[in-house]
């Protein structure tokens, strides 16, 4: 499988410009220089940044340009200190992944389809020229699969208005079910060979997302390590999650517990296709919640990497701070140097 070079060992500044308090205080206090400086020092080579079109357009599609001074200077950081970037878009006029946000009818409506043409295209003209450190993400988790063969054929589209002011740009692909590494299969056929492929993984969600508020079935005082048999995940799963979450346990011995070939198993179609389409194969999010231990952290941590570093799969961690995910936060300081070597893939 090809090496997508550069986007090996990174991290996510969730929260700055995307899932926030859209407001001039909030962008100029959450993220600062010194948090560039911090990730070149951790030893990583590469940040992913979400942004929400808040942040550039209004609900009229009129362009903010005190917006864009954002990712001038996200892009200004990631440059000077010797970071490679991705630009994500997070949210667009008619969708969102979080149905609390209330952005529907993209991928039915025309108009909101224009406008996500015209948000690709603005970034194509001011940011394209900076394809030797910068990549384009199209659009974060889409969500229903009912949506993979419209979203195929706006994805395309909107890589060719790209390819048209920034030919050689690389632009990541991610599917339906929140960039389920399931969707890769079903993702279009390389545009081009400056296309990744993308997925995000937080799996198993019984342990990755324990006690975690938002999602509704989900008991907050619910707690599990990592290493239990697969049997309990999957009746855990059908109680805190729904039935649906238990499905991809019965392929695993009920007794057996989880390690690295969990993720052998979970990615092995998404590498063949990555070979096959001779297309390299990235995960923009994955992480442990705060309320897991940190040294259980650890150890999905070291199991999800073997693979990635086995296949050659670069990574993001979500997220850098707060957000229910922080690497920075207090509560690492004890395992964080350990953490750090593991995304580097030193241990």
């Amino acid at each position: 499988m090809r090496l997508w070079k550069g986007y090996e060992h990174g991290i996510n500044f969730g929260g700055w410009l995307s899932q926030c308090e859209h407001t001039i205080s909030h962008y100029d206090s959450f993220i600062t220089e010194e948090d560039f400086a911090r990730v070149k020092e951790w030893g990583l080579d590469h940040i992913r940044i979400p942004v929400d079109y808040d942040l550039i357009m209004d609900e009229g599609g009129i362009f903010r340009e005190t917006g864009f001074r954002y990712i001038d200077f996200a892009i200004g950081e990631c440059r000077s200190n010797g970071l490679n970037m991705i630009l994500d878009l997070h949210r667009t006029p008619g969708f969102s992944f979080d149905p609390a946000v209330h952005e529907n009818g993209f991928f039915e409506n025309e108009r909101y389809q224009e406008l996500f043409y015209r948000i690709w295209e603005t970034f194509a003209e001011r940011y394209g020229e900076y394809d030797d450190s910068l990549a384009f993400e199209l659009l974060n988790e889409v969500t229903d699969k009912e949506y993979c063969d419209t979203w195929n054929r706006i994805a395309i589209e909107c890589i060719a208005r790209i390819r048209r002011i920034a030919p050689t740009i690389s632009i990541l692909h991610g599917g339906y079910y929140n960039d389920s590494v399931e969707a890769v299969r079903d993702l279009a056929m390389p545009y081009d060979e400056n296309i990744i492929y993308n997925f995000h993984c937080y799996e198993p969600l019984l342990f990755t997302h324990q006690g975690a508020t938002w999602i509704a079935s989900m008991d907050p005082a619910f707690r599990t390590p990592y290493r239990v048999p697969y049997g309990q995940y999957a009746e855990g799963s059908v109680a805190q999650l729904g039935a649906a979450f238990s499905a991809s346990f019965s392929r695993f011995d009920r007794s057996a517990m989880p390690d690295e070939n969990y993720f052998e198993t979970l990615f092995a179609d998404a590498i063949a296709v990555a070979e096959e389409r001779n297309v390299p194969l990235y995960c923009g999010e994955y992480g442990v919640i705060d309320r897991v231990d940190p040294e259980e952290l650890l150890l999905w941590y070291a199991d999800f990497h073997r693979v990635m570093g086995r296949h050659g799969i670069g990574s993001a961690a979500w997220s850098y701070r707060r957000m229910d995910f922080g690497i920075d936060d207090d509560r690492m300081d004890g395992v964080r140097d350990r953490l750090l070597a593991i995304i580097r893939h030193e241990s």
